[in-house]
């Protein structure tokens, strides 16, 4: 499968309010993207498409190679990984942290009456190994701070070995060493020829993880920009992007943005 995502002018239309205005948008294997934008530009509701919780209005959309309409999302869903600020509110306080990772496996939240084996266990705590919480376990998931509720979200949602992964705004909330912590755990994650297709959502050029390879930008629905990361960057386009005019700068493998000054 060459083309993960294959999206071709999808509007999404709610209430009266157009969210999506024609987006086209193709990814492959093995890019990692970031959707830019400010707060009501439509990153979002792209992710919901892409993780094939939405439809869209008009317009095409191919995921995973399979068209939305035309297939059964619940086969499609636990082939992409989703982590959400959203979705995190769907996971119950009470549950303890090992079951929140492992219920990814039924894509359900909330463990019930499904019976795991033993791989699924191992894989489980495989993961909150892998992001430093194996220590936390048998603690609930309501008890956690935000950073450790980041690092759980993660592990869960490489949970299935998914072919695509969406993180929406995963550094949200987070002070500066949790943020610093997450951007290394996603550079790791990115530079690992194994994982799968890495969408970012952010706000802040700033928590674009090394390794990171395409940026898409959008304002008011509609795409500013798209491609390589290099190219996509630059002052006009990040200036248009945010509505204020900005001086775009990248020192080794990081990214910052300030107001121009006059």
């Amino acid at each position: 499968m060459g083309e993960v995502l294959d999206l071709d002018e999808v509007t999404v239309v709610r209430g009266g309010s157009t969210l999506l205005d024609k987006v086209t948008w193709s990814v492959d294997e093995g890019e990692r993207w970031v959707l830019l934008g400010p707060n009501g530009a439509g990153k979002t509701t792209l992710v919901q498409i892409a993780g094939a919780r939405m439809h869209p209005t008009s317009g095409r959309a191919d995921v995973l190679g399979e068209r939305l309409g035309a297939v059964d999302i619940f086969e499609l869903r636990p082939r992409i990984g989703l982590s959400s600020a959203a979705f995190a509110e769907t996971l119950p306080a009470h549950e303890k942290v090992g079951d929140v990772v492992l219920t990814a496996a039924y894509a359900v939240a909330g463990r019930w009456r499904e019976t795991y084996d033993d791989f699924d266990e191992r894989r489980a705590a495989d993961l909150l190994k892998v992001f430093g919480v194996a220590h936390l376990a048998e603690r609930t998931f309501g008890t956690l701070s935000e950073g450790e509720r980041k690092r759980v979200q993660l592990a869960r949602s490489l949970m299935t070995d998914p072919e695509l992964l969406l993180l929406d705004e995963p550094a949200a909330g987070l002070d500066l060493g949790g943020r610093e912590t997450l951007v290394a755990d996603l550079a790791e994650l990115a530079g690992d020829r194994r994982s799968p297709v890495l969408v970012l959502v952010t706000h802040h050029v700033e928590e674009i993880p090394p390794g990171f390879t395409h940026a898409m930008l959008l304002r008011d629905g509609r795409v500013i920009a798209a491609g390589m990361l290099n190219e996509v960057l630059t002052d006009e386009n990040l200036s248009q992007t945010f509505g204020i005019p900005l001086e775009v700068r990248r020192d080794g493998n990081r990214w910052t943005a300030r107001m121009r000054q006059a």
